[in-house]
């Protein structure tokens, strides 16, 4: 038996699945997918809510707010959707190289979990927690004319001139660069006051008037919570002629004995490296002289970050420059042996250094070329910097998060996405190879991987109990209104969920410790997202 296996709980999943599989032709899939199994925590797999608030979800999106908050959209099911294309495609590229696959398995617990690997490794690892109450104000701001924007720059003399154009002072700008630096690690934003202020005494044009004389990034926040029109998850262009075969298939895992090669920072392009070798592949990691920056970022495990481990635990890793003729001849030498070249590099880099898609497939026929960028060619040739939060306040996503009030999570929510999306191109890659033996290009953004979310809004309810939090499904009805007027504010959150369990509705508790996520046994297996039988 073959399709897509699913609840009608798990509706969700089974759509983004179905969307993913159609553009890696193949759907309906050759071996049964199921994304229904329970996963290692004890919780409904195919409660969007349950999942949400036992996995950590709502307690990193809300770091933000001081206090867990639940995800508008059914993000812990789209991403499960994901894992389930990807263990498809994956199933098949090694059925086509002769392995005994017939199944495949994952489930929105495993998909929530690797949504948060990173804020629960630096938690193991010891990071500090941030303080429950704000001590400052997050993005968005909001101009003078009441247009809501998200501002962005990796530079701290780009952060520096553009406040000053607009009139802050030293204190307050300095005082905000760091929690803005972080605020990708931490989910959390405490900017000083002021800088809200001044952006509040001008108007947008003023805002953008700065943006251009500083090089900053400025975006207004869209309030509408449509998905990007007519934009693909992934492109994959084929390339090339006749390729060198594929290998046969060496092991239990789908891509053993696949080799990538991959030149990637930060979170998106890892992910895909990480994502390629827990289905088996070995995967060689090109790092400029002195290692990747983000090594000795802390919390530290040994003498690397925990973060770091996070996405690049089990890769090979040899450090080249590759502005140097030396360092780009050495990456070519890499890529003479391997499958699949990874990178996410800034717009036309890859053309300025003469490692190009055409070039590289040329060099190595049936090479799978992925690049993973921020906006894709949707925003033109030069388009803002290309980050989550950027991504969120364009796409319509920050409207599906909050309506009423678009908002951007500060849990890096596209940036996981675009590396699983990209990761999932990777796979369509390989199988398009191994049908027609032409490599290609596969193309993918973290604009185009917001699409994969659907926009429509799911109610969830978030009661404070004596010892933590409750998380309910579904919007405040009147048996909702019942159960609290029952209960009492020195109530347990075991009691509260035994309550709302009475009148039928699904409550959980909500985990805020992610040290204790991180130390469960159950959240550490299995070590994969999938099972392939």
């Amino acid at each position: 038996m073959t399709g897509i296996a699913a609840p009608q709980q798990a509706a969700v999943s089974a759509e983004v699945a179905g969307q993913l599989l159609r553009l890696a032709g193949c759907h309906p899939p050759e071996v049964e997918v199921q994304v229904d199994r329970a996963g290692p925590l004890r919780v409904d797999p195919t409660e969007e809510t349950a999942v949400q608030a036992a996995c950590g979800i709502m307690h990193v999106h809300g770091r933000a707010a001081g206090h867990p908050v639940p995800l508008g959209v059914d993000y812990a099911s789209a991403t499960a959707g994901v894992l389930a294309a990807q263990g498809a495609v994956a199933a098949a590229f090694a059925r086509a190289r002769g392995a005994q696959i017939s199944a495949v398995r994952t489930s929105a617990v495993q998909a929530a979990l690797l949504s948060v690997q990173q804020y629960v490794a630096v938690a193991a690892a010891g990071g500090i927690e941030p303080a429950a109450a704000p001590t400052g104000r997050r993005p968005p701001f909001t101009s003078r004319d009441g247009v809501r924007f998200e501002v962005e720059t990796l530079d701290a003399e780009v952060w520096q001139r553009f406040w000053q154009f607009l009139g802050a002072a030293h204190p307050e700008i300095s005082g905000g660069w760091w929690p803005f630096q972080q605020r990708f690690a931490t989910a959390r934003c405490d900017l000083p006051v002021r800088l809200h202020e001044v952006t509040a005494d001008a108007d947008y044009a003023g805002v953008r008037a700065a943006a251009e004389r500083s090089g900053m990034s400025v975006l207004a926040v869209r309030a509408e919570p449509e998905a990007p029109a007519e934009l693909p998850a992934f492109a994959l262009t084929p390339l090339g002629g006749g390729s060198p075969g594929v290998p046969q298939a060496t092991g239990p895992l789908p891509l053993e004995g696949v080799t990538v090669v991959e030149s990637t920072r930060r979170v998106q392009g890892p992910l895909v490296g990480h994502v390629l070798r827990l289905l088996g592949a070995d995967v060689l990691r090109a790092e400029p002289p002195g290692g990747d920056p983000l090594r000795g970022v802390p919390p530290l495990v040994g003498d690397c970050s925990a973060r770091y481990l996070a996405l690049n635990r089990g890769k090979r890793v040899v450090e080249l420059d590759i502005k140097s003729a030396r360092g780009r001849d050495e990456l070519r030498g890499l890529l003479s042996g391997a499958d699949v070249f990874v990178h996410n590099w800034a717009p036309g880099k890859a053309a300025e250094l003469g490692l190009d898609a055409g070039t590289l497939v040329r060099d190595r026929p049936g090479l799978c070329y992925a690049e993973a960028s921020g906006w894709g060619t949707a925003l033109g040739p030069r388009p803002p910097v290309g980050t989550d939060f950027l991504v969120q306040a364009h796409s319509g996503l920050a409207a599906a998060l909050r309506p009423g009030r678009a908002e951007p999570s500060l849990m890096t929510l596209t940036d996981v996405l675009g590396g699983l999306v990209c990761a999932q191109g990777v796979l369509a890659g390989l199988l398009h190879r191994v049908r027609t033996g032409r490599g290609c290009r596969v193309a993918s953004s973290l604009l185009s991987a917001s699409g994969v979310l659907p926009r429509g809004h799911s109610p969830r309810q978030v009661l404070r109990a004596a010892d933590g939090y409750v998380a309910v499904s579904g919007p405040a009805s009147g048996a909702f209104s019942d159960v609290l007027r029952t209960g009492s504010a020195d109530a347990s959150t075991a009691s509260w969920v035994q309550r709302f369990a009475a009148a039928g509705l699904a409550a959980t508790t909500v985990q805020e410790d992610l040290r204790a996520l991180a130390a469960d046994p159950a959240a550490q297996e299995p070590a994969r997202p999938w099972e392939f039988r």
